[in-house]
């Protein structure tokens, strides 16, 4: 019987790798731990890993700055950041750093098997984009420029097409204000404009705008576009 992914736990607090340890093992994951960045970057060195879940209050190097080496000795590797509630400087940060989600302590076992999930899929996706997408009753036809709720067609401006396909390219991923400025407007767009396209995106996909189920906010952070079940 072949191992399930190789996840590695970087985080001080023996509870939570213990917690961890337990609730991703019973799951078939392959469970990693190391107690501090020096051991996790050794460890990320010298052996396999499919998925890193990364504490960003570590004793002996900065999570961020821990996160910026990781990302250059292994650019493709998801990361997940456990991050304090409230910390939404530090989740943003990390996030543009290259996290590819982030989870609040104290979290659900459910909620960060999901993010695992979604950022193993975005791995394995990222070798050959998919020509049709689809999450519900929304399909968007990344070749044709097609975007479809169940069977009516839906009408997009350049932008917000634009601003959809890089959610979709990135589904279940949360996207930075930043990062959305950044990709569709470039550097010195106003935050003002992710406003103005997220809700008229709302508008023609969601079944109820003011209950999206499609384009989720994270509150002071960013975006992210429902992930496939």
């Amino acid at each position: 019987m072949s191992a399930g992914p190789r996840i590695l736990v970087i985080d001080d607090e023996p509870p939570i790798r213990k917690l961890l340890r337990m609730g991703l093992s019973s799951q078939g994951y392959d469970v990693a731990e190391a107690p501090n960045g020096k051991a996790g970057l050794r460890m990320l060195a010298e052996e396999r890993v499919d998925l890193v879940i990364l504490d960003l209050g570590l004793p002996d190097i900065g999570g961020h700055d821990l996160l910026r080496r990781i990302r250059e000795a292994a650019p493709d590797l998801p990361v997940i950041v456990l991050s304090s509630r409230g910390d939404e400087g530090g989740k943003v940060e990390a996030l543009d750093l290259g996290a590819d989600d982030y989870v609040t302590k104290p979290f659900g076992m459910n909620e960060l098997l999901a993010r695992m999930r979604a950022a193993l899929r975005h791995q394995l996706a990222q070798g050959g984009e998919r020509p049709v997408f689809r999450v519900g009753d929304l399909s968007v036809d990344l070749v044709r420029r097609i975007v479809r709720m169940a069977d009516r067609e839906v009408k997009l401006s350049p932008k917000e097409y634009d601003f959809l396909r890089e959610l979709v390219q990135h589904a279940g991923k949360v996207l930075t204000h930043a990062h959305l400025l950044r990709e569709i407007w470039g550097p010195s767009a106003d935050t003002q404009y992710l406003r103005v396209y997220v809700r008229q995106l709302r508008q023609k996909i969601e079944p109820d705008p003011e209950r999206p189920r499609y384009i989720l906010t994270e509150t002071g952070v960013g975006y992210r576009l429902r992930a496939p079940d």
